[in-house]
Formats: C-alpha cells, structure tokens, sequence
C-alpha cells in the first residue's frame, strides 16, 4: 500500500485533464502562474507576480504538460520564446471563453521552499480551489452516494 505522503501530486494530472477537456470541447486552455525565480517567463509580461499563459496548441510549439515541468515555445510580441514552467507554481487552469477551470490552493506567499501548494481561502479568479493531496477527505453525513453540484 502507497503512503498519502509518497504518491505524487494529483496537480500534473489534473492539468493535463483540464487541458484535454479544453481541446476536445474546442476551448482555449489558459494558466494563471505565480512567478518566482524558477520560472522562466518573459518578465515584461508579468503582472504582481503573476502571469497568464496561452496554453492552446495554437498559441505554442513543443508543448510538453510533464509531472514536474510545463515546457513550450510560444510567441510574445512576436518574438518566439521558451517558456519553463514548474507544476506548482501553476495557480489556475482555465477555459478562456467560459471562465471554466480549476484553481489550485497556495498561501498568502504562494508556495513553501519544497515547491508544495500551501491552502488560501480565496482561489484566484473566483475558481474553486481542491485540497491538498494530504488533506483527509471527511467522511459525508449519513454517508451515502455522493453528488454532483454544477456551477456555473
């Protein structure tokens, strides 16, 4: 049996799901990316430490949505350039033209010195955020199946 605390983050995988929805539902995938050092951007183009990245097979080149790494050449200005991402300072996958998407949970200062999401009570954008990969799920009152709530 794997231990909860020796299993990947679920964050890669869910990028890459959220970006496959987007495609297949001809929807344009964007990420919303808290900047730091280990992240190569085009810093002319970074807004309060943050920055929001076309990720449409459209907009780039060599797109690559690893576990650790989103990796891709892409045009600014039309100046082309390589774009280096790591998994957990990506804030938000979303669909441009519905707002649709997933955020994911940091802390006032972002993310800790291992590169971990930390919880924030407010998701940017307005987007849910989902727990961190070590939070217990709780069980559900009077058990049960669970449901689905759309929100739009």
């Amino acid at each position: 049996m794997i231990d909860a605390k020796d299993s990947s983050s679920t964050r890669p995988y869910l990028i890459r799901a959220l970006y496959e929805w987007c495609t297949d539902n001809g929807l344009t995938p964007f990420i919303a990316v808290l900047v730091d050092d280990s992240v190569r951007v085009p810093n002319e183009y970074v807004k309060d430490g943050e920055i929001v990245l076309n990720i449409s097979f459209e907009a780039t080149s060599s797109l690559k949505l690893g576990n650790e790494f989103i990796e891709f050449k892409g045009r600014f200005g039309g100046v082309a350039r390589d774009i280096l991402v790591p998994v957990g300072r990506v804030l938000a996958i979303y669909a441009r033209e519905n707002g649709q998407g997933m955020a994911f949970p940091t802390s006032a200062s972002g993310i800790d010195a291992a590169g971990v999401a930390q919880p924030q009570a407010d998701p940017p954008n307005g987007l849910a955020s989902v727990k961190p990969d070590d939070e217990p799920t709780k069980p559900r009152p009077g058990g049960g199946r669970p449901s689905l709530t759309r929100i739009k």
